[in-house]
C-alpha cells in the first residue's frame, strides 16, 4: 500500500503530526512518502491513500496563501480517491476540519473518518493518536 502525505506547517505542529502519521503507517507496512505542499505535484495524487495536513488559520480556515490554492487546484481530481485529513489548531472547536471534510466529500473524495485534529503540538496521548491514525490508514 502506498500512502502520500502532503502538508503545510507554519509552527511545526502539523509537520510533527505528519511525521507521527508516517511512523504509524510505516509500522502498519505501508510505503509512505511525505512532503510539504510547496513540492507537491499532481503525480502525488497517484497513491492508495492521500493524507493531507493543514492547520487551522485565522477564523478557522485552511492556510490561504499556499495550501488552500493548491487544494483548490486538485479538488476536481479527488473523486473516488481515499483521502485522510489532519491538522493542528490553537483555538476554536475544529470547524475548519468539519468544513474541509465536507468540501472534500463534495468533491467526490472517499474521506476516511472525520479528520484528525490536535490542539497545538502532538505529545503524549495526542502523539499516540497520530500514530494510530497512520496505522489505520495502512490497515
Amino acid at each position: 500500500m502506498k500512502i502520500n502525505i502532503i502538508y503545510w506547517s507554519g509552527t511545526g505542529n502539523t509537520e510533527a503530526m505528519a511525521g507521527l502519521i508516517r511512523e504509524g503507517a510505516e509500522s502498519g507496512g505501508a510505503e509512505v512518502a511525505a512532503k510539504t505542499v510547496s513540492g507537491a505535484t499532481d503525480a502525488d495524487l497517484d497513491c492508495d491513500v492521500l493524507a493531507l495536513g493543514c492547520p487551522s488559520m485565522g477564523a478557522e480556515e485552511l492556510e490561504e496563501t499556499e495550501f488552500d490554492p493548491w487544494f483548490s487546484s486538485v479538488e476536481g481530481k479527488l473523486a473516488g480517491r481515499k483521502l485522510a485529513l489532519f491538522g493542528s489548531y490553537g483555538w476554536g472547536d475544529g470547524e475548519w476540519m468539519r468544513n474541509w471534510v465536507q468540501r472534500a466529500r463534495d468533491a467526490g473524495a472517499d474521506v476516511l473518518g472525520d479528520g484528525l485534529i490536535v490542539n497545538e503540538a502532538p505529545a503524549g496521548e495526542e502523539a499516540g493518536r497520530c500514530k494510530a491514525f497512520g496505522a489505520g490508514l495502512a490497515g
